[in-house]
């Protein structure tokens, strides 16, 4: 980064992460880093469950704040005096939701290191670029997934490697003879403590040594990659500070306290699980049951079972729910499956939804079903998690009408952590008055620290003082003088399919592979069931015969099925600006008849 552009941008980032005009280092939050947190919650409420956790198997484990922080501390020294992990450093994962997985996340909070986790449905090469990109040292990865993480770590066959890693960390199984085993060793390790505000005698622990560092709220704590419209996926860094305040914002506008229990379904290698439903319950003293993966059929009897107040889900989760409740119906059981009534469900509260795109269908659909709340909101990795939530002292009707009566379902105001308006999308910095639409545009202390080693990213992103989202907007007053938030698409043409974004850029260079193609491009077209779908627009060379049963199939030898296009449209005629650039979003029509389709492997 030129240090012309670092001058120009710097004081812009710094905009726009204030809120009200103060700025981060006016804190919002009480604690002096995540640590301090979890001690608190250990000393003070040692004997209460903070996690439960549900395996493949429907196998039920629970873990109390005190069993918790031992376990973290226990890792943390693991990772501290044997792979020599510290303060400001890197540490990859390739895992799932599990125990396990929180557990290395917290440990690299409590030593200051950051945690790069990955997605593994992505693709090799994605996952390849990212641990290099990261610059991370130490991988954790799942025992299933080792010969995998080995070939994209040596590279070949098209993927690059990543010479960065220099030791992978088996976690999950029995004993290795390959690796070391994150099992294994805890399993022998005594339960010590790092540092000494945990209350165990200084002279026993490695960081209780002389000049040892303490992680601080400005640390680094989580590096994600978002998908860009360059196509090369851009790393988000969000700090310890970060995490907190969104956390705290959260709660406040939920009205989640610490007698309340919140259910993880949704993946912890991203900022939604990871942020709404493991450092919210904590920052407040509460619970959370964290679900291996989303299953319908175990859903309502776990949050029966567990009483479960809070559950953080993306639209695509709501759908199912739905089909679910039908066929339970037909059945002869109710909607929830079973004997599960209305009754059985008096402790749970609402929904919280977002990510992928909420139609006003389904959402009237699942209201008029089940009868239960969804405070709908918004809110990117980029601003740590959430940033706007419709309030939780609606009514039912009003509720209702925000959710219904404009066209796109609100995704309400902006919680404490940060501000929200409407700019002009072109760029120049105009805000626009109620009604009009623009780009949604974030500043507050839950804005990140910029893309990772992206400065021209970064110059576009703050150039005016605010977090600019890409995304295109409205908002409308409401009788107090509130301002309720809309998002009507995106400005950048990035494919949001069930809260995962795609870059069309990656998908068309596998379509452009394929012989006789001439021009393959990807859309994102309207879908019932993941908001959006992955469609391909592609033009044949002069004499080439194509059919989509030959595009398909290839596709899906490249890519995750979840990337791949699910249907083709041919043709000739492709949309073009002005100096030349494709229009997908143009293309979305010829895509409609797909809108009620779910489409399987």
């Amino acid at each position: 980064m030129s240090q012309d552009m670092f001058d120009e941008t710097a004081p812009k980032l710094r905009q726009a992460q204030s809120k009200d005009g103060f700025p981060p280092q006016v804190r919002k939050v009480p604690y002096r880093n995540i640590r301090d947190l979890l001690s608190m919650h250990a000393k003070t409420s040692g004997d209460k469950t903070f996690l439960i956790f549900y395996g493949t198997d429907d196998e039920r484990s629970a873990l109390s704040y005190a069993e918790f922080n031992a376990r973290v501390h226990q890792a943390a020294n693991f990772m501290y005096e044997d792979l020599g992990v510290r303060r400001g450093d890197r540490v990859a994962t390739i895992a799932y939701n599990h125990v396990d997985t929180v557990l290395i996340y917290f440990a690299c909070w409590v030593i200051g290191a950051t945690v790069a986790p990955q997605n593994v449905s992505e693709d090799d090469r994605r996952i390849a670029f990212i641990l290099r990109d990261s610059g991370a040292r130490i991988c954790f990865v799942r025992t299933e997934y080792l010969a995998r993480a080995e070939k994209i770590i040596q590279g070949g066959e098209g993927i690059q490697g990543a010479a960065n890693i220099k030791q992978v960390i088996a976690v999950g199984g029995g004993p290795s003879k390959d690796y070391l085993s994150f099992y294994e060793v805890l399993k022998n390790r005594p339960t010590t403590f790092l540092g000494d505000d945990s209350g165990a005698k200084a002279s026993d622990l490695p960081l209780g040594e002389a000049g040892a560092e303490t992680a601080a709220l400005d640390d680094e704590a989580l590096l994600v990659y978002t998908s860009g419209t360059t196509g090369t996926p851009k790393g988000v860094t969000l700090t310890q500070y970060n995490l907190l305040v969104d956390a705290m914002g959260l709660s406040q506008w939920q009205g989640i306290t610490g007698n309340q229990r919140m259910m993880c379904v949704l993946p912890i290698h991203h900022v939604n699980g990871i942020l709404v439903t493991i450092i919210t319950p904590l920052y407040v003293g509460g619970s959370t049951v964290l679900n291996c993966r989303f299953s319908v059929s175990h859903f309502w009897e776990r949050i029966v079972r567990d009483k479960v107040s809070v559950v953080s889900v993306v639209p695509t989760l709501l759908q199912f729910l739905l089909e679910y409740g039908a066929r339970e119906q037909e059945d002869g059981n109710t909607i929830f499956g079973g004997n599960i009534n209305r009754r059985d469900l008096s402790h749970f509260r609402h929904f919280i939804c977002g990510a992928g795109t909420l139609s006003v269908a389904l959402a009237r659909d699942f209201a008029e079903t089940f009868g239960l709340t969804i405070l709908h909101g918004y809110g990117l990795s980029e601003t740590t998690c959430y940033s706007s939530f419709l309030p939780i002292s609606l009514s039912w009707q009003a509720n209702q009408r925000w959710l219904l009566d404009y066209g796109y379902p609100s995704i309400g105001c902006p919680i404490e952590a940060n501000e929200m308006a409407i700019f002009a999308a072109d760029g120049s910095g105009r805000e626009l008055a109620e009604g009009e639409r623009g780009e949604i545009c974030v500043r507050g202390h839950n804005v990140m620290q910029g893309y990772f080693k992206r400065p021209e990213a970064n110059a576009d992103t703050f150039k005016f003082g605010w977090f600019r989202t890409g995304d295109e907007g409205f908002f409308k007053f409401d009788e107090g003088g509130r301002k309720f938030f809309f998002i009507t698409g995106r400005i950048k043409e990035l494919i949001n399919r069930g809260g995962v974004k795609f870059s069309p850029l990656d998908i068309e260079e596998v379509l452009l592979g394929i012989d006789g193609v001439k021009v393959g491009l990807a859309v994102g077209f309207q879908n019932r069931y993941y908001g959006e779908e992955i469609g391909a627009y592609v033009v044949l060379e002069d004499g080439v015969e194509l059919t989509e049963d030959a595009i398909l199939p290839h596709c899906r030898e490249q890519m995750p099925f979840e990337k791949s296009p699910k249907v083709v449209v041919f043709g000739d005629d492709i949309p073009v600006t002005a100096t030349g650039k494709y229009q997908r979003l143009k293309l979305q029509a010829l895509f409609a008849e797909w809108e009620g389709a779910q489409f399987t492997r």
